[in-house]
């Protein structure tokens, strides 16, 4: 194993206190991002977290950057931040080829919203995180930075890993089921998945679910970064779009919380319990009131509606990726996982009427949310069952393991009610990051930001043995 993690001692590398050196010039963006460089070079033989780089490219935004300081004129707080982009998200100076072998050597030469949005920042473009293949669940060769022996979580397994090593203060992930929240929570990152259509996704629309959204070292970058994207795309095609202040929302202390279960609680491991559990005796210590399904006739509505929110997550999304994904695979037939050859096979099993039946679950418990809105400020629970999961690798000749990048069970709920999630490292169990998540009311980015931000900030972390 690497060095142990800890929450109460990790630092983790943040760029918004270096930017007051920016501006006094004993420290500029191209030094920083050497610095990022250096450490990239140390540790990615090992943590295996990009897909591409372009040097070249990022130390020329770097000095374009630092000139800017110089001068007094940043194009915003995180101008000369390197940032992390996710490999399902087009860049116009690095191929995109997302994890899969039937898109090798694809270069649309574009930007993505977010990514046209972080360079109009300011922000350095360092390189193309690895993505599991096409954001799905077979993996791609992405290790955990505190054991690599361990999975760094999916899809976005880059970017959690390349945040979590100190590579890059920050990076861009996106989710469909958990594909944020559980990355972040076993990598020990900051990560906020936002409200639906929170952030433009630019050309990635083709499923009713997905989120884009920022893993960073602190509140502060993660925040930024997402709120920047935000000033500059707005949200999705009909929706408001993040909104909030330009720096991370000052803390909150929340009144009442609800501890949410999922169809998840029963395979956490007994050591990450006793976490959760010092973690809710401590908050309770604080004054705050802490409800669950035992309690309250509302949450355990919600509870029940989605007990199957894995099944109605992934079967919704399965069928809306069906046409493209069947078409990828008759024109490259050796080019996709047996793993993404299943999943279209079990769409293609379904019929509208199936489809119609999951959105009619997903909606019903998307009212059941809505009736807890005077119940509670904000929900939390687990963001992964316990320290990330050993992987091994696929074995020939054995069947496929369901879940080889961990097992997204309590971040499905957040994906099928469309609420904004903040990924908080308040728990260590052997050594390893597992993750709180604080969830809230679609459009409540912010406030669950800051809700957040006071747990962390007011409650001490956990470690156990």
């Amino acid at each position: 194993m690497s060095d142990a993690y800890d929450p109460r001692t990790f630092q983790a590398r943040t760029f918004h206190d270096a930017t007051e050196s920016f501006a006094d010039g004993s420290d500029t963006p191209r030094a920083y991002l050497e610095r990022c460089l250096e450490v990239i070079a140390q540790k990615e033989p090992t943590v295996q977290a990009f897909a591409a780089f372009n040097e070249e490219s990022a130390r020329a935004a770097a000095d374009e950057s630092c000139k800017r300081w110089k001068a007094g004129r940043p194009l915003s707080p995180i101008d000369g931040m390197p940032v992390g982009i996710k490999d399902l998200l087009e860049t116009r100076d690095m191929p995109t080829q997302m994890g899969c072998d039937a898109y090798t050597g694809n270069f649309p030469k574009n930007d993505n919203a977010a990514v046209w949005a972080l360079r109009e920042a300011g922000a350095v473009i360092a390189g193309k995180t690895v993505t599991a293949e096409l954001g799905g669940n077979h993996p791609g060769p992405t290790m955990n930075p505190f054991d690599p022996a361990r999975t760094a979580g999916g899809s976005s397994s880059g970017s959690a890993a390349a945040v979590a090593a100190g590579m890059i203060p920050a990076a861009i992930g996106t989710q469909v089921g958990g594909s944020i929240i559980r990355p972040a929570a076993f990598c020990g990152n900051f990560a906020l998945k936002p409200s639906q259509g929170g952030l433009h996704r630019g050309e990635r629309q083709a499923t009713s679910m997905s989120t884009h959204g920022p893993h960073a070292g602190c509140f502060e970058d993660m925040w930024r970064v997402a709120i920047e994207i935000a000033k500059r795309t707005g949200g999705d095609p009909g929706r408001a779009g993040l909104i909030g202040p330009d720096n991370a929302p000052a803390p909150i202390k929340p009144e009442r919380l609800i501890v949410l279960e999922t169809e998840g609680w029963n395979r956490v491991d007994a050591s990450s319990h006793e976490t959760f559990a010092q973690l809710r005796s401590h908050l309770e210590a604080a004054g705050i009131s802490i409800t669950g399904r035992c309690s309250e006739p509302s949450v355990d509505a919600l509870e029940t509606s989605i007990s199957n929110a894995a099944h109605v997550c992934g079967m919704i999304t399965a069928w809306e990726n069906r046409w493209a994904l069947r078409n990828l695979i008759n024109r490259h037939p050796s080019g996709v996982s047996q793993r993404t050859k299943d999943t279209v096979t079990r769409a293609e099993s379904m019929n509208p009427d199936d489809y119609r039946e999951l959105l009619r679950d997903r909606e019903y418990a998307r009212l059941c949310f809505r009736n807890l809105r005077s119940h509670a400020d904000a929900l939390i629970t687990f963001a992964c069952p316990g320290p990330a999961p050993l992987w091994p690798g696929d074995r020939q000749g054995e069947p496929l393991a369901p879940q080889p990048t961990g097992d997204p069970v309590f971040n499905y709920p957040s994906s099928m009610l469309g609420a904004p999630v903040v990924t908080i490292p308040m728990m260590a169990v052997g050594g390893l990051p597992v993750g709180l998540q604080v969830m809230g009311q679609p459009g409540e980015d912010a406030r669950i930001t800051s809700i957040a931000r006071w747990i962390h900030e007011s409650i001490s972390p956990i470690a156990v043995p």
